[in-house]
């Protein structure tokens, strides 16, 4: 278990199923969620957010400790923490604060990665969670992760 958690990656698609680009630092605002990603203007899903280890126990679960998360598509991928499971609970990252809306769904696409990754992924939120954001601001690799109460 790691000390403190926190923020260790960061991702936006352009358009859907456009490749992921990987970054060190966004600006993150409540109108458009994270700049330059197409999903941001959704309200109810502007941001995605992993935790590793959930991550990494649906990958174990098929085998598979080789697949990078930014297969999963998500936007952010955190360490150290459990996810809030319930919609309306805050989480903030750095500055930026985000809503629980929902669960990331896993799809189809996720078999196309590696046959049994959808279904892995659907235990006890495994896929993520989606958000809205409620207080925009900037986030660089590294930030702290906590969850507001």
């Amino acid at each position: 278990m790691v000390d403190k958690a926190e923020l260790v990656g960061i991702a936006r698609k352009a358009r859907p199923r456009a490749p992921m680009e990987s970054l060190e630092s966004v600006a993150v605002t409540t109108e458009l969620g994270i700049d330059g990603d197409f999903r941001g203007k959704l309200r109810r899903r502007q941001v995605t957010i992993l935790a590793e280890e959930d991550w990494q126990a649906a990958c174990h679960e098929i085998g598979r400790d080789d697949i990078h998360w930014t297969e999963r598509r998500a936007n952010l991928f955190v360490r150290g923490i459990a996810l809030p499971r319930s919609k309306g609970s805050k989480l903030s990252i750095g500055n930026v604060v985000f809503e629980i809306t929902g669960e990331t769904d896993p799809c189809n696409r996720m078999d196309a990665v590696a046959m049994g990754l959808q279904e892995a992924l659907r235990p006890d939120w495994r896929g993520g969670v989606t958000c809205r954001v409620i207080a925009g601001g900037t986030m660089t690799i590294g930030d702290p992760v906590t969850e507001n109460t």
